[in-house]
């Protein structure tokens, strides 16, 4: 049994369809019905009913299906790990801001996996982030939202979404909610960084307040996220987005988090060259490190 006998079967079991399946794996039909063939004679069973308007699995395939998917799993983990372990001593690691705990629970789950490694984390914005990666001076890179321009020499590999929540006066009556409806804001002046800075989040949430019916009053620019939630909790009432991540690190008792009831949220990426070996354990530790949001009361 052959690696590209099973690849070629999971392709046709979820495409049932052989054409499709060999465009899928970049093949000629006959070789794909080819390797089928000898991986049926070689297990003595029938994986497909084939008929001249349809292929499905048979109950043979159907029960060989979970074990072939494992096979090619086990598979690319394995080369993900040869590729790690071949790496250089330090992976250099472009960050963002607003990742609060998350970024401590990866560090810890990477390094039990390579204690060698030493990682050098590099906070810079997005611009000269993705500049340094695509030249060499970045192995990986954060990146939230889509990204303008992106070169071609980089990939994206989506790791998690990342939640915001909504950040108000204690004082001000909807902080007694457990959650916000937008529409609800809508005379508050919002308090939102200077669009050149982040602009995936500032479309974020403006696009959001444009469905729920409303242009948003904008304040004065987002300063630091401290002197902002400061001048939030103590002045006149105005309001802001902040990563949950964050907000479960910030201790100030006159402001309220609390969840907007239309959930608002960033995708987030790593960043990598695509000439270089996947990152299989910085992947690996960011999908086990995603913590959802829970009721924060400050």
């Amino acid at each position: 049994m052959e690696l590209r006998q099973l690849r070629c079967f999971v392709a046709v079991a979820e495409e049932l369809h052989f054409g499709r399946a060999a465009e899928k794996l970049l093949l000629g039909q006959p070789a794909v019905s080819q390797q089928i063939r000898r991986l049926e004679r070689e297990l003595k069973v029938e994986l497909f009913d084939r008929s001249p308007r349809y292929v499905r699995l048979t109950p043979a395939g159907e029960r060989f299906l979970p074990a072939a998917r494992d096979v090619l799993t086990a598979e690319d983990t394995a080369r993900a790990l040869a590729a790690d372990l071949a790496a250089p001593a330090a992976l250099r690691l472009g960050t963002i801001t607003g990742l609060g705990e998350r970024l401590d629970l990866i560090l810890d789950t990477y390094r039990r996996r390579a204690p060698d490694v030493r990682v050098e984390l590099h906070s810079i914005p997005v611009r000269e982030r993705l500049a340094r990666l695509a030249d060499g001076r970045l192995d990986a890179a954060f990146v939230r939202g889509a990204v303008a321009g992106n070169s071609p020499e980089l990939r994206f590999l989506p790791v998690w979404q990342d939640e915001l929540v909504l950040a108000l006066p204690a004082r001000h009556a909807l902080a007694d909610r457990p959650e916000v409806d937008l529409a609800d804001l809508a005379t508050l002046p919002l308090r939102l960084t200077e669009r050149r800075n982040h602009p995936a989040l500032v479309d974020l949430v403006t696009d959001a307040c444009a469905r729920a019916g409303f242009q948003p009053i904008l304040g004065p620019a987002h300063s630091s996220l401290q002197d902002t939630l400061a001048s939030i909790g103590s002045g006149t009432p105005t309001w802001t987005v902040v990563y949950a991540a964050n907000a479960r690190m910030v201790n100030a008792h006159r402001i309220a988090f609390r969840p907007c009831r239309t959930p608002l949220a960033l995708p987030t990426s790593i960043a990598v060259r695509r000439s270089a070996p996947l990152p299989g354990l910085l992947l690996e530790a960011c999908r086990q490190t995603a913590p959802t949001w829970d009721d924060h009361d400050s």
